[in-house]
């Protein structure tokens, strides 16, 4: 499984630009169905805007690739928005950016920018992700570890998920498969061998990336 680009969860941001507000809304979709269905929930909260244009990619190669300009001029909208979603790699993802007009005309060139540009931030404030190929673990140990283990973690790519206390201290913790091998020796050092270890089947799970 190679790893893929996508974002975390379903966000909003607004922009307001010469009186126009421009509300960009992103989520992660597995399906071109999820695509539409978003879009059609996005249009249906938003059916008093003046637009509701739209740019979606599905595929690990982008195999599906959709924009609409929803009345705005042809090339405008839906289409610089999808050159974001392809600019910055962005995979599995459909946006909607919702126009209440303003009464200022901003030309092609300015809702070009309206547009790509609340793309982009969308995606930016929303957090990107890397879909890798995972292994999900569970580690239990006793309370007088769980100290060293949390301080030595923090500086590991191991992606911690969740914590569970009851008579021992349990952390679902992903590792990147490649990584697995030095996960089992950072546990044995950091725990002297004194914990439990389980391990799921490979998938694909999100890691935090750079978005600099």
């Amino acid at each position: 499984m190679d790893a893929i680009i996508t974002v975390k969860n379903e966000h909003t941001i607004e922009n307001v630009i010469n009186k126009s507000r421009f509300i960009a809304h992103i989520k992660p979709v597995e399906t071109e169905q999820e695509a539409k269905d978003f879009i059609a929930q996005k249009k249906k909260e938003h059916h008093e805007a003046t637009h509701n244009c739209s740019a979606y990619t599905v595929g690990d190669q982008m195999n599906i690739q959709k924009a609409n300009d929803d009345g705005e001029p042809s090339g405008t909208a839906g289409v610089p928005m999808l050159e974001i979603l392809k600019k910055l790699d962005t995979h599995n993802v459909c946006v909607v950016v919702t126009r209440y007009f303003g009464g200022i005309k901003l030309g092609g060139g300015g809702l070009i920018r309206a547009y790509s540009g609340a793309v982009r931030d969308v995606i930016y404030d929303a957090g990107r992700v890397e879909l890798r190929s995972a292994l999900p673990t569970t580690v239990t140990i006793g309370y007088d570890l769980t100290g060293k283990l949390e301080y030595e973690l923090d500086s590991t790519p191991y992606m911690l998920r969740d914590t569970t206390y009851t008579d021992k201290v349990s952390y679902q913790i992903d590792v990147v498969e490649a990584d697995y091998d030095d996960y089992v020796e950072f546990l044995n050092r950091v725990t002297a061998g004194q914990y439990t270890l389980e391990t799921g089947e490979p998938m694909r799970l999100p890691f935090d990336i750079e978005t600099n």
